[in-house]
């Protein structure tokens, strides 16, 4: 039997409020929860982000499931306590239908077969909270960065143990807001190293007295928190979002995908950026994507193209602008991946370029926003249904309308306040 070192072992997945729920275990029984896994009650699949329940005829009390962690991803979080992502199962062993991180894994596999591979890096915004906010906050000030050293020396020490590669932080546009970017991995690699950050930050922030929140709308009149996902692609090796004849190197499939995503993006905001605050997030002057159009570095465009040049040594990508940290990780790159993959097998035309602020140019839609808005758009997408399938779908839009149904008539800021940690661990 291998030797885990450390006392816990903690698997988790994530649910569809975009909230991670977990079981633990002494490092002894670390191997049986990598075979048999350990108990959860189909109604899992419908937490709300408030603990609710959102019961369904196929989520219900009756019935049980299994939590079964990935030993090859076992990480380490500091005070004899070790973490892996877990994949949900039913009690014979296969994965259940619901299991999100299971239909990440196949539309990597879809890709694959149509001879494409993908590589996704994740943004992770974050607000400190109970900090001593300095006299005057800069926006990526290096004195907005140096005031919260010990919590970022606290967070770098952490990451290192947990073999987390971040590529860059800084002080973001919002009082006490910080941006950390991750390397591109592999989609469910991606996925799951974007837990485990979180869960760093968090910790980070308790060893200095702070607490990070993760919400899209901290407080009602400040910045919200983004989850922006940059996606590349390849075939046989050569990237797409370059070396092409197309706009600013784009080659044929690299703008048949970001058509893809465009023509698909108003069926997956309930995924995307489907909580109650996502509302208030989306909206012009946020930069969080809620124009539907596409631009080279035009960070009001839900699609950004990030091209291949000298200052970006990762290649060219594409940053989807709207997803938030309400966004289950899994899902929202499974239907992401899938709208390109959509996108290049339909031989989609790439839309003009935006060029300018989208306010400002004719015939710019705004993405959807309204929970009930983007739920029947989501119900209707041949995209989602295809990456998800009816199971995880079922869920999310349980999920979704009793979070309306809940939150919808009340005050942003008292949701804020109700809210602010609920996607904090």
């Amino acid at each position: 039997m291998t030797h885990i070192p450390g006392d816990l072992v903690i698997g988790s997945i994530v649910d569809p409020g975009g909230v991670p729920r977990a079981k633990a275990v002494p490092a002894s029984r670390a191997a049986a929860f990598a075979t048999a896994g350990m108990g959860a009650s189909p109604s899992w699949n419908t937490f709300c982000v408030d603990d609710q329940i959102a019961f369904t005829g196929r989520f219900s009390v009756v019935g049980d499931l299994r939590l079964r962690i990935d030993l090859a991803e076992l990480r380490e979080l500091g005070g004899g306590t070790m973490w892996a992502p877990a994949t949900l199962c039913a009690q014979t062993g296969e994965p259940d239908p619901a299991c999100t991180r299971t239909a990440l894994r196949r539309a990597v596999d879809r890709l694959s077969a149509d001879g494409l591979t993908a590589l996704v890096g994740h943004e992770v915004e974050f607000t400190l909270v109970d900090a001593a906010a300095p006299s005057h906050w800069s926006a990526y000030g290096l004195g907005a960065l140096r005031a919260q050293q010990p919590f970022l020396d606290a967070l770098l020490a952490r990451a290192r143990a947990a073999q987390i590669s971040i590529a860059q932080v800084h002080a973001e546009y919002g009082v006490n807001q910080f941006e950390i970017s991750l390397v591109p991995l592999d989609p469910v690699r991606a996925a799951d190293e974007l837990i485990l950050m979180r869960l760093v930050i968090s910790q980070a922030a308790r060893d200095v007295g702070l607490a990070a929140s993760f919400s899209p709308l901290p407080t009602a009149s400040g910045a919200g928190n983004g989850a922006h996902q940059h996606l590349s692609l390849a075939r046989d090796g050569s990237p797409q979002f370059s070396r092409g004849r197309g706009p600013h190197g784009l080659t044929d499939d690299g703008g048949h995908a970001i058509a893809g995503l465009l023509a698909a993006l108003p069926g997956l905001m309930a995924l995307l950026a489907g909580s109650v605050l996502s509302q208030a997030r989306m909206r012009p002057g946020m930069w969080s994507g809620a124009f539907r159009c596409w631009g080279l570095e035009n960070r009001e465009a839900a699609v950004r193209l990030c091209a291949a040049t000298r200052g970006n040594p990762d290649g060219a990508s594409v940053e989807i602008k709207p997803v938030d940290p309400s966004a289950n990780p899994y899902s929202a790159s499974a239907v992401l991946l899938e709208a390109a993959r959509f996108g290049i097998d339909g031989g989609l035309p790439l839309p003009p370029e935006t060029s300018l602020h989208p306010g400002e140019a004719e015939g710019i839609d705004r993405l959807p926003v309204g929970i009930p808005a983007q739920l029947e758009l989501l119900r209707a997408s041949p995209v989602a249904a295809t990456a998800l399938g009816a199971d995880i779908l079922e869920a999310f839009v349980a999920v979704r309308t009793l979070e309306h149904e809940t939150f919808g008539d009340r005050e942003v800021t008292d949701v804020c306040e109700r809210l602010r940690f609920a996607w904090s661990l």
